[in-house]
């Protein structure tokens, strides 16, 4: 089954390359190359190793990765001819690339230059292809920019592995609790249901269902800090404190955007509430906009009024689309004029940022859908269910 859905995705690309004309795509943005072929190295280019994913016009594909790593590549995809490279000898990894350009000719190589790294970009511009580089960024971008079932169903196990995280966050936060300690409790929680759903309805032993990233949370006056990682600062009563799962959410590489915010035994600061109101107000604005042909920065124009009505600047746009990456388009924000359509994966946001002194977030993921949205997280918002005695 799912050998079929990355061969699916790779139909479409090669459909797409013949109506433009392009004889090879080039792919080296570690989630496109999951995307398409279903593996993914765990080396890349934090450790200056490239990996890349080629298909040319007639469907031929391939996979080129560090030597290291080709069990690995053989057994997670579907694609048969693997190229290793190995540290130091040929070339590295432009070895298997100069027999790609040099077979090229007069055809077209299709790259996404805004997703390359560096020096592979430099090889590129260095190279004899260097005059037949078409960016290729804006079609992988829109191929990927509606979900399938399958991965419609694989953002909802993500949804319910998020609020796994969520839930055993609330049950930590206390006073006296270290920061940490709710970080702690979160990972575990992720990690245990996303063990769950991939033993039960997915056969891929290959997929590790640890949670990872470092927790985004913030407690007391830190909450204005957007993106504060957890401390061992330990929680007081009255302080709010902030939970965000935008990078820890990432079950089967499925990404989405899930935040909330609780208070430790009692709202501390009565210009919480005010404030807290506004936020939720303006997440429900933007959610109550969603449907099929409205345009992504009609959604965020939506979200802003409500908090500029109430006498604020808001924070930064009110969203964008999840998927395998954590940012893909469109992005719900003004100047992104892309019609929203039936199968996109959005993170909607609702939040009011008073600088010194509180920060209140809401943030859901949801699914466009023909009627309006199906949301994949779902948790309390009202402030007396967010209050932890």
């Amino acid at each position: 089954m799912a050998n079929q859905m990355y061969r699916k995705r790779v139909q479409e690309l090669q459909e797409r390359m013949s109506d433009t004309g392009l004889d090879v795509a080039l792919i080296t943005d570690e989630d496109s190359v999951y995307y398409f072929s279903g593996y993914h190295g765990y080396l890349h280019m934090d450790f200056g190793r490239p990996t890349f994913f080629v298909l040319m016009r007639d469907g031929t594909t391939a996979i080129i990765t560090p030597a290291m790593e080709i069990d690995m590549a053989r057994r997670m995809s579907w694609v048969e001819d693997i190229r290793p490279w190995q540290d130091g000898v040929s070339g590295e990894w432009r070895g298997p690339l100069d027999e790609i350009v040099k077979a090229l000719r007069d055809g077209k190589l299709g790259v996404d230059l805004a997703a390359t790294p560096p020096i592979v970009r430099e090889y590129l511009d260095a190279s004899s292809a260097s005059s037949s580089v078409m960016d290729l960024g804006d079609v992988i971008a829109d191929i990927r920019m509606i979900k399938s079932p399958e991965e419609v169903q694989l953002a909802r196990h993500a949804g319910e592995v998020a609020e796994a995280m969520m839930e055993a966050g609330r049950r930590t936060i206390g006073e006296g609790v270290p920061e940490y300690e709710v970080a702690i409790s979160t990972m575990t929680a992720g990690t245990r249901k996303a063990a769950e759903l991939l033993e039960k309805h997915y056969d891929d032993e290959m997929m590790s269902p640890n949670a990872h990233f470092l927790q985004i949370m913030a407690s007391g006056r830190d909450t204005t800090m957007p993106h504060h990682r957890a401390t061992t600062k330990r929680l007081k009563r009255g302080d709010p404190v902030f939970l965000c799962f935008c990078g820890m959410t990432n079950f089967r590489r499925f990404k989405l955007g899930f935040d909330r915010m609780f208070w430790v035994g009692e709202v501390g600061d009565p210009r919480h509430e005010e404030i807290y109101a506004v936020a939720v107000a303006s997440q429900q604005a933007a959610l109550d906009s969603i449907r099929p042909g409205v345009k992504a920065e009609e959604v965020h124009a939506a979200y802003a009024h409500v908090i500029q009505s109430a006498g604020y600047e808001f924070p930064f746009r009110c969203g964008r689309a999840t998927g395998s990456s954590f940012l893909e388009r469109p992005q719900i924000t003004f100047g992104d004029k892309t019609p929203l359509r039936s199968g996109m994966i959005l993170a909607v946001d609702g939040s009011v940022n008073v600088p010194g002194l509180f920060r209140a977030q809401v943030g859901d993921s949801i699914v466009v859908t023909d009627q309006g949205y199906e949301p994949l997280t779902n948790y309390a918002k009202a402030i007396q269910e967010m209050v932890i005695d």
